[in-house]
């Protein structure tokens, strides 16, 4: 068993709900838990960025203490569920970020109905709720004596049941379903007529003047709710939209950030810099009516993301990119995201790997900054690794509420490294996502252990060591290194399974060995983005289907460069690029990894050959094509040769699919 787990269990086993420690009222603490939405770990100058401007999250940062080691789930509802019940997503069952969806029917399986041949397991769904019968942080408070409000983002269900307002909190202001605002902007109510996915919003958002900002208005209503409950212990929980999509924002401050640099090189998407200093300047107004009410001493502040920065929205040939047309409700804010951004997705977490949706230091690495004046040393830095499951019990000791008897707490109080008394007795912290690219790790000491079922083309490699004091990027696997340590690392997220009960993968009966399935496509391995492919009698055939039609393939990971790639094609002319990642990098740079080459306007097939000068292992490399809406571009054969002697090669004369 899971020794952390054992021991919360054994402490909670003789407790009551809703009883205190501290007799008088007066000596509880106000809380304020502060959540942005996508926020990753470099996205403030607290934490390192250089482009990006929070002076009030500076502010707050000589005030706390920040934690460099904090984590949460990689994806936003699993995340505040998880705050809210103190259960690692594992154990409450919202494991995705599905909390917009409808509710399952109750007994339903948590398997989908059917499974391909061509995976090996079965991956378990995700519940779509915060399941009510749990004594959630809100309910076990407001039974304490506290006033709770909730404001702005949801996501932990639909059903009526499932709302905030139903859920512990007495004062709300949201919306449902909300992965996002239903809009930056006043009247929030956007018109969805003619788009049969659209959903409306159902809760309590009314609409301010025209053209009042969501986080200004989301920062008015909080305001109401301290002043309002200012003599008596209450629980802010303050989740604001930004900056999640549809990431609306203030023209005149992106217009700033547009003319702005980053010295690293890393960060320069002025939308997501505009709407971050939004949420900056509410941080700052709470700070202040804190301070003009006298609270600040009376109030434990907590500041937290609720996952990893979002790298892969809206770059060129993502789902979203790709997706909205003329007609769309999005179809504006493509527009307005074109215009401002270009290519750039919503941030860069560099130096962590890739981001939100993923298992990686980039996906659920996050900022953790938590102030209690007199009780907390200012303006301090703490390396322990702490998660999202440590808030509840936090909370709880903090407030002197006893936890509810046999509810279990997956995490520890913080308190005694908060206040310098002591460090926290635990082995490892987890991270249960079955979902996207299904994972688990386990971060115990400096190691981490990447734990899959099954090869994906993207990550072959099912089992993944890191030394993150070494190698925060996450660049070096030490699996084949280090096997006694994979052993003891996989023991743990075995136990931890069984432990929390959680419904695990498990082997498809329908998988068939590539052998026994049809015939390997020619073309396996190339993604065809902004493009159309056909396999033909003697080559494949690209269409254009986009602006910058491309074939996309990860099949180049066990090369190591230098490059050299050379083309059979035919067709249309004109120039074009090759583009690169190594492997590591969590995003196309947007200058000095490509290639160009030209196809000339004679008659047949031509043979290019280019050498990519990529560093180190690849990681995904990108083909542009010549493609026209006239003309398309036939490819005969692809061949990618690493410097070590390995290569990846398609052929394609005489392989046309029956």
């Amino acid at each position: 068993m899971v020794s952390t787990l054992v021991k919360s269990i054994v402490l909670v086993s003789f407790l009551v709900l809703g009883g205190t420690k501290r007799g008088a009222a007066e000596e509880r603490p106000n809380i304020v838990l502060f959540l942005v939405d996508d926020m990753g770990w470099m996205d403030s100058p607290v934490y390192g960025s250089q482009y990006y401007e929070a002076p009030n999250m500076e502010r707050l940062a000589k005030q706390a203490m920040m934690f460099t080691d904090a984590y949460a789930v990689p994806l936003c509802s699993p995340s505040r569920a998880t705050i809210l019940s103190g259960q690692y997503s594992a154990r409450h069952g919202l494991t995705s970020a599905s909390g917009h969806r409808p509710a399952a029917k109750q007994g339903a399986s948590r398997y989908p109905e059917k499974t391909g041949a061509k995976s090996r397991y079965i991956y378990p769904t995700s519940k779509n709720y915060l399941n009510p019968d749990i004594p959630n942080l809100a309910r076990v408070l407001k039974q304490a004596g506290y006033h709770t409000g909730h404001f702005g983002k949801w996501h932990l269900g639909i059903a009526p049941e499932h709302r905030p307002d139903q859920q512990g909190f007495e004062s709300t202001w949201f919306c449902v379903p909300d992965p996002g605002p239903p809009s930056y902007f006043s009247p929030y109510q956007v018109k969805t007529e003619g788009h049969p996915t659209a959903q409306n919003r159902i809760g309590n958002i009314t609409d301010g003047p025209d053209g009042e900002y969501i986080t200004d208005r989301l920062t008015d209503e909080a305001i109401g709710f301290l002043e309002a409950n200012r003599d008596e212990p209450f629980f802010l929980n303050l989740w604001q939209y930004g900056v999640h999509g549809p990431w609306g924002h203030k023209e005149e401050y992106t217009e700033m950030f547009a003319k702005k640099t980053d010295p690293r090189g890393q960060q320069r998407n002025p939308i997501m810099a505009s709407m971050l200093k939004s949420v900056d300047d509410s941080l700052g107004r709470i700070l202040d009516k804190l301070d003009e009410l006298q609270l600040t001493q009376k109030t434990l502040f907590i500041f937290y993301s609720d996952n990893g920065g979002n790298t892969h929205s809206n770059i060129p040939g993502s789902r979203q990119e790709t997706a909205i047309k003329p007609g769309h409700p999005k179809y504006a804010q493509m527009v307005d995201w074109k215009k401002w951004a270009g290519p750039e997705p919503p941030t860069n977490n560099a130096p962590l790997r890739e981001g939100k949706g993923r298992i990686y230091e980039g996906g659920q690495r996050v900022p953790l900054m938590v102030r209690w004046p007199g009780r907390i040393e200012a303006g301090t830095e703490n390396h322990t690794v702490v998660t999202a499951v440590d808030l509840y019990p936090t909370i709880l000791e903090a407030t002197g509420v006893t936890p509810p008897k046999g509810h279990i707490m997956d995490g520890l109080s913080l308190l005694p490294v908060l206040q310098d008394t002591g460090k926290l007795e635990r082995q490892a912290i987890y991270t249960w996502f079955p979902h996207l690219i299904p994972a688990a790790s386990v971060r115990a000491g400096d190691w981490k252990l990447i734990y899959r079922w099954e090869p994906h083309p993207l990550y072959p490699e099912i089992r993944e060591l890191y030394n993150l004091s070494e190698d925060i990027g996450e660049k070096n696997n030490l699996a084949s290194k280090h096997p006694e340590k994979v052993a003891e690392l996989e023991k743990l997220i075995e136990a931890f399974i069984v432990d929390t009960g959680t419904p695990a993968p498990k082997p498809n009966p329908d998988y068939r060995e590539p052998a026994q399935q049809k015939a390997k496509s020619p073309e396996t391995g190339l993604v065809p983005k902004m493009a159309k492919m056909t396999v033909t009698a003697n080559s494949l055939r690209v269409e254009k289907a986009g602006k910058f039609p491309f074939l996309g393939t990860a099949q180049v990971k066990n090369l190591t460069g230098p490059l050299t790639l050379e083309m059979t094609m035919s067709g249309s002319s004109g120039e074009s690029r090759v583009q690169w990642k190594s492997n590591g990098q969590t995003a196309f740079p947007e200058q000095g990894q490509s290639v160009t080459y030209t196809v000339s306007d004679a008659e047949g097939m031509q043979n290019i050959t280019l050498e990519l000068p990529v560093k180190g292992n690849a990681g995904i490399l990108r083909i542009y094509l010549p493609a026209t809406d006239d003309s398309p571009v036939n490819i005969e054969s692809i061949v990618v040769k690493g410097s070590k002697g390995k290569s990846t090669q398609w052929h394609f004369a005489g392989k046309e699919k029956p």
